[in-house]
This record gives C-alpha cells, structure tokens and sequence, in this order.
C-alpha cells in the first residue's frame, strides 16, 4: 500500500532475482480503502508516492502501477472475494471485513498485471496463505513466493503503522518479538509438547510488563492451515497482535 520500507525493497530485490535481468518487476501501490474498518486509518494511512517512485527507480523497478480509486471500484461495484476458512481467525477474527477486502483486490490486480510469480511478505503470515489458498482455489497462474520479515536492529518488524508510534511507544514495541522469542526458547528448552493454555499465560504475563501496551491475541496454529494447535511443538507457527493508543501492530515466527 506503499510509503515503502526496507521490507517492501527486500520483495522488490527478491522479484529481481527470480526475475533475471531480463525480466520484468512491476510493483503495485494501492491504499484499499476496503482492507479498512469503519474506525480505522485509511485516511491518515502514510501516503508518500513520490518517495516511493524513487526507491523503485533506484531499484530498477520496470513498471509500477498505482491506480486511484474509481479505476479500482466503480459506484456500482458489488462483487468480492472471500476465502472461507483461513480468513476467520486472528486477523479475521479482529477485523471482520479486513480479509475480504485483501483478496478482492488482489485478485483484481492479478487480473490487471498477470505476473508469473508475485512475492509477498511473512510478516503477514495469514495474509499470505489467504493468498495462496486463493491462488490454488481459483486456479490463478501465479506462482506465490513468501520472503522472509525484515526487522529492525531491536526486532521489531518493519511495518508503516510503526511511524504512528510515539517515543515511549516505540521503546516498548518490541514486547512482540519478546514474546516470540521467549516462546521459541521454552519450546526447544521443553522435552514434551507445551500446553497450549500454558504457553499463553506465560506469554500474557510477559506482555503485561509493559505499561503502554494491550494485548490483542497470541495464537499458535498450523503455519499451512491455519488450524489451532492443540499442543505446541517444534514446527508449529505463533502469531501476535497488540494495540499502543489506535496502533495496532502484529508479528509472527515459527516455534
């Protein structure tokens, strides 16, 4: 949706490599104003389209795309597309209509672009299956490649909601790679599966060190299906939210 960072230019560099010199990158930029609730922030969502052009040409980007809203959706438009299953959990769950709004848009620009090969980032992780159910179910010819969260020098995940936050914000923003990395570190130190519950309570705690911060959820689920984990192993993926204020900031890792 640009205002791009180091972890959009990271997808960028990976388009390049499985692109080869001789072929194309196109990069879409699209603030979608339907991902967005009734309360969020799609009209102070960071819009800074010159910078972002910049950092394409500088990449060597060959086409970006940016579309304004009526070539997008027209007064009429009533048609959506909906993933069933992976889309009624976590984000799902916190945003009712947020993932309908994700795979209908991706779906139009699909269709607009006809890449072979589109590369999204695991910091969404459930974005990212969505996506690629989407692609499977709907027989889209696009290969779906997942590159790695870029982080900051203290962990935190690279998103544009990060600049929402103030000092004090920030300072403790990184509770959500805590929490990932303590959960990593009981998994492998654990000689059976963890509880479920256990390993939630524990990471509860952790969070609620923190004054400025409020728990959304801690999920942990199968990284392919999305399904709940009874009991918590090596292999099984963890997602977290919280909110600071109205940011709401979210990170992910496999245990």
């Amino acid at each position: 949706m640009g205002n791009l960072h180091e972890g959009h230019l990271s997808l960028i560099r990976k388009a390049r490599a499985l692109a080869g010199d001789d072929g194309l990158v196109l990069v879409t930029i699209f603030v979608n104003k339907i991902q967005f609730g009734p309360s969020e922030d799609f009209k102070k969502y960071p819009r800074t389209m010159k910078a972002d052009l910049t950092q394409c040409r500088q990449l060597g980007v060959d086409i970006v795309f940016a579309p304004e809203d009526g070539a997008m959706y027209s007064d009429g438009h009533s048609t959506y597309v909906t993933e069933e299953r992976l889309a009624k959990r976590m984000e799902g769950a916190a945003r009712p209509t947020h993932f309908r709004g994700v795979t209908t848009v991706v779906a139009k620009l699909f269709n607009l672009t006809r890449p072979d090969i589109a590369v999204f980032g695991a910091k969404d992780w459930q974005q990212s299956a969505i996506i690629s159910r989407m692609v499977d179910d709907l027989n889209f010819p696009v290969r779906i490649v997942i590159a790695p969260t870029v982080r900051e020098a203290d962990g935190l995940a690279m998103s544009s909601r990060n600049r929402y936050l103030k000092p004090a914000e920030r300072a403790e923003a990184t509770v959500l790679v805590e929490c990932i990395r303590l959960a990593k570190r009981l998994v492998h130190e654990a000689k059976s599966p963890l509880s479920t519950t256990v390993l939630k309570r524990q990471l509860e705690k952790h969070v609620a060190t923190r004054r400025l911060v409020r728990l959304d959820y801690i999920e942990f689920f199968d990284p392919k299906s999305l399904e709940p984990a009874k009991r918590i192993r090596r292999g099984t993926h963890m997602a977290v939210a919280v909110f600071f204020g109205n940011t709401r900031l979210i990170d992910n890792g496999r245990l």
